[in-house]
């Protein structure tokens, strides 16, 4: 039980939460939930392998969860401190009590977990939403934030990419029900298959372990009655954020970034164009940019090995902390 949750808490949540299969925690991993005013996080912690080492934190995409940082993040257990976040309504994580799931709202979710744990400052990571959502927490919050690495960040493109229209069109409304109607027949399996073809720069790399767990997840997923409910209000959220424009708008709010920054994007990115990379790189004051041609969208979970080389690098011109 965590230290800041109350008697009973936990006890009321399960008698009102859906009954779904249990999130699977890797070797070495433990979940935590945190209850915090209005929300409950899910957070996967991958402890660090010596005391005093600085705090991280990783934020999954649209449609992710902690899990996506698995693969990563005992690459990095001698340097950080690590810890996942299952943003509200995403993972183990249920809704928030207000239903809010535009980029502030999961940001101001984020900064709740960092004030709340006093871990900040953090080297914090975030993967597409997520990658906004960080964004948008240094920017407002540059106490908070040590290093921000940032892998495909969903920035506003003004030329989307093509497989990236079927998100945007999820915002409209009706379109999430007309879907899920259309796709009931649909296996856990069958949509595994297609949100890896859409993620992965090879889906080929895919180990047939990996696959078996993502459709268990898929599986679990599709049990929770607020599924497309958080997928639609969620993908309204990055939507809203592409066109906000003045100083909230997230390529303004870049460009107050203080913390050292390091881009990754991928070739084979079928949902963030490889083109941002350059205008990324321009917009973060403090930048270094690692782009891999033969990755996706998740270049964490493709090439996990690169990235953590190149979080390393950045945390040696930092000063190793």
């Amino acid at each position: 039980m965590s230290s800041t949750e109350l008697p009973g808490i936990r006890a009321a949540a399960a008698a009102v939460a859906p009954k779904v299969s249990a999130v699977r925690v890797a070797e070495g991993e433990k979940l935590r939930s945190v209850p915090l005013p209005g929300l409950t996080l899910t957070v996967r912690a991958r402890p660090g392998a010596t005391e005093g080492l600085a705090p991280a934190l990783y934020v999954h995409g649209l449609g992710g969860s902690s899990q996506n940082w698995s693969a990563m993040m005992p690459m990095l257990a001698d340097v950080v401190d690590g810890e996942a976040v299952d943003l509200p309504g995403f993972g183990d994580s249920p809704p928030p009590d207000d239903g809010n799931y535009s980029v502030t709202g999961h940001a101001r979710a984020v900064i709740r977990l960092l004030d709340a744990g006093r871990r900040g400052p953090v080297h914090l990571f975030g993967n597409s939403l997520g990658g906004a959502v960080a964004t948008r927490v240094a920017a407002v919050r540059p106490d908070l934030v040590r290093t921000l690495t940032l892998i495909s960040p969903a920035l506003p493109e003004i030329r989307v990419q093509r497989p990236a229209v079927p998100t945007g069109l999820l915002a409209l409304p009706g379109v999430a029900s007309l879907f899920s109607r259309l796709t009931r027949k649909w296996t856990a399996e069958q949509r595994t298959r297609g949100v890896m073809a859409l993620c992965y720069g090879d889906p080929a790399r895919i180990s047939e372990e990996a696959f078996r767990h993502a459709v268990a997840e898929m599986e679990r997923r599709l049990e929770l009655p607020y599924f497309w409910d958080v997928m639609t209000r969620s993908a309204r959220g990055i939507v809203d954020a592409y066109t906000l424009g003045g100083q909230h708008g997230l390529w303004r709010q870049a460009e107050r970034v203080l913390a050292p920054t390091l881009l990754v994007y991928g070739g084979r990115d079928q949902l963030v164009s490889y083109r941002m990379a350059r205008r990324a790189s321009a917009a973060f004051r403090d930048s270094r940019l690692l782009t891999l041609p033969d990755a996706g969208h998740v270049a964490m979970m493709e090439y996990p090995e690169a990235v953590a080389q190149a979080f390393r690098e950045l945390l040696d011109e930092c000063g190793g902390s």
